[in-house]
């Protein structure tokens, strides 16, 4: 399985997770584009004009969306889409808008200033974006002036690469080998540690490939009760850098919800692994690292993609430890836009304010889809 294999099961399972969510619990924008929540009077109020633009985005309108824009000659649709979506394929492409807030700042007779909340939703969680949107009456309409975001260009260059690269020659049907194939790299879990959080018990651990070969892991987790009854069993999903290198250490985290740890009586855990191909490349460096305190505690930084290949989708993972090298806390975030050679992108790991105060150390792992499809 290689890293566009890996691509498109991403994308696949994003598609499934947005049908099911879009199914099971509708949005407020979902049923204003229905018709439901907004009443769309045209443009002759400022706030209407803001709402029915985001309406439009939220149902991928676009091409009204942008011909309803005052300012549209400054730039293309293309430029319009690319500044919502993506210029590339990134976590932002597949996801959709599910719900969007509007706040006057302040509205003069032929001018207004608002700021939106736009929440968008993907499989993996949701993200959040704040902009100011500037409208303006011509010919007794209001319309909306958008702030474009130019999007960043990789300038021309030569980027001279020089990394590891496992490839994986399994049995074909006609090899005389009998059952012979190549077996599973040897993985192992170094670290695990349960800990409750309130709304349930998290199960914190690292997990190591062992093997001289590339590994595609996982963690199941499996809660047993006092009465040797099973509370529950999980697996890591995306808390956890799935494809590890020889030698290559990766955190994990396992929540269960409705739990108290004071039921727990023991814990299993299961680890597994597939031989995979994979290579050294990408190469993402990370930079400035800083864990800023209360009341906004977080682990910020800059990642810079020193490969030329574009990384649609980035996973950042962050461990923490307390001054004994112990487990605290496993938190990630994903970049909703993709990761360009060379041009930083910052960074954010949201870190329960009861823990920050604790932490000692840190560590920043990363992991990257790319499709070469692009």
């Amino acid at each position: 399985m290689n890293r566009s294999t890996l691509f498109a099961l991403f994308i696949a399972i994003t598609t499934v997770g947005l049908v099911v969510v879009g199914t099971i619990w509708p949005v407020h924008t979902a049923q204003a584009m229905a018709g439901a929540g907004y009443s769309f009077n045209g443009s002759s109020e400022p706030q209407s004009a803001v709402t029915n633009l985001l309406a439009e985005v939220g149902s991928h309108d676009w091409n009204a969306a942008y011909e309803s824009l005052a300012n549209r000659s400054e730039f293309s649709e293309a430029d319009f889409i690319h500044d919502l979506n993506g210029g590339y394929p990134s976590l932002r492409t597949y996801a959709t808008l599910a719900d969007f807030s509007v706040q006057p700042l302040h509205v003069l007779e032929d001018e207004g200033k608002f700021r939106v909340n736009l929440r968008w939703s993907s499989v993996v969680g949701v993200f959040q974006e704040s902009r100011d949107l500037r409208v303006a009456k011509e010919n007794g309409r209001w319309k909306v002036v958008w702030p474009l975001v130019a999007e960043q260009r990789v300038p021309p260059q030569v980027i001279p690469v020089n990394y590891l690269r496992w490839d994986v020659i399994y049995r074909g049907p006609g090899d005389d080998w009998a059952a012979q194939n190549v077996e599973s790299p040897h993985v192992r879990i170094i670290d695990m540690r349960p800990i409750d959080r309130g709304n349930g018990v998290s199960i914190l651990g690292e997990i190591l490939n062992e093997d001289t070969v590339p590994a595609f892991v996982t963690v199941k987790s499996t809660l047993i009760g006092k009465d040797k009854e099973v509370l529950g069993t999980e697996d890591s999903f995306d808390k956890i850098s799935h494809v590890l290198l020889p030698k290559q250490v990766s955190p994990f985290r396992i929540d269960f919800p409705n739990v108290a740890l004071s039921q727990v009586d023991s814990v299993k855990m299961q680890p597994s692994s597939s031989l995979i191909a994979a290579s050294a490349d990408p190469v993402i460096e990370i930079e400035n690292q800083k864990l800023s305190g209360a009341p906004h505690t977080s682990l910020t930084g800059e990642l810079r993609n020193e490969s030329g290949q574009i990384v649609n989708i980035m996973h950042v993972i962050g461990t923490f430890y307390d001054n004994r090298g112990q487990l605290l806390w496993v938190g990630d975030s994903y970049e909703n836009r993709a990761l360009l050679p060379n041009l930083p992108a910052k960074f954010s790991i949201n870190v329960p304010v009861d823990i920050a105060d604790k932490v000692a150390t840190f560590r920043v792992v990363t992991s990257s889809y790319s499709s070469t499809l692009l």
